[in-house]
């Protein structure tokens, strides 16, 4: 990972010492240095902002605290100061580190760590897709019904209502909906749409004849309109490669 970082310090050397430790620093990539909080909120952009700001607190106009008030969330903040009171402070306002000067480059690369380690986490939470929901409530009779997903054999859709048959129970429960607005709550990877009037759950399916699926005596009619999703949920399943022909017209 890569980040892209800014200082703002208004003392000369500052700026050039931590310049050095940047580009020694193989994962930082430097986008600006500015000498004053006033002429970086003049060039940095939401769109222009670094992920990581080495920031001073004393300075005129505008001190490190306030900029960083100003700033929010949209960047990560290493403070690097003279002045140790300003730590409560700093954490107050949520910054990575705070650097006290003179600081070694070995301190500020154990505060870069800590920066890397942060931006990898908030990526992977970031990119992790939201675990798909074991249940699901829905109404039937005047009553809220919670469904366990894995219990669902396979879901029929009649006009205004759909029925939902669960493994183990006599009776499918009733609810009135339409076939859609459920499948759009079902997770894909689990269930899959064979007809216009029917949804089943890959996992439940034992027997396939052609074009019908068998559950017990009942029978599922695989239309040419949906044939091709069932066709590739089975291939990534399959130990024969694809398996078109098993659901084909007769």
């Amino acid at each position: 990972m890569k980040l892209k970082c800014a200082i703002i310090d208004d003392e000369p050397l500052a700026v050039s010492l931590l310049k050095t430790y940047v580009e020694k620093t193989p994962f930082l990539e430097l986008t600006g240095t500015y000498t004053s909080a006033v002429t970086a909120m003049g060039e940095l952009t939401n769109d222009s902002l670094p992920d990581l700001l080495f920031l001073d607190i004393q300075m005129p106009e505008v001190n490190g605290l306030e900029f960083t008030r100003i700033v929010g969330n949209r960047c990560r903040v290493i403070f690097t100061t003279a002045f140790e009171q300003y730590a409560v402070d700093s954490y107050r306002v949520n910054a990575l580190d705070y650097l006290l000067k003179p600081f070694s480059y070995a301190d500020f690369l154990q505060a870069c760590e800590k920066a890397r380690q942060w931006f990898e986490k908030d990526t992977q939470l970031t990119h992790t897709p939201d675990a798909a929901p074991e249940s699901i409530f829905v109404k039937s009779e005047y009553k809220l019904i919670q469904i366990n997903l894995s219990k669902i054999l396979y879901i029929e859709g009649l006009k205004d209502y759909v029925k939902i048959y669960i493994e183990d129970e006599a009776r499918p429960i009733l609810s009135l909906m339409s076939l859609k607005s459920l499948e759009e709550q079902l997770p894909q990877q689990k269930f899959v749409r064979v007809h216009r009037s029917f949804i089943v759950q890959m996992d439940k399916i034992k027997i396939i004849e052609r074009n019908r699926i068998v559950f017990g005596k009942t029978y599922i009619p695989i239309s040419d309109s949906y044939k091709d999703q069932l066709v590739e949920q089975l291939n990534r399943r399959s130990i024969f490669g694809k398996n078109s022909s098993f659901v084909g017209k007769e």
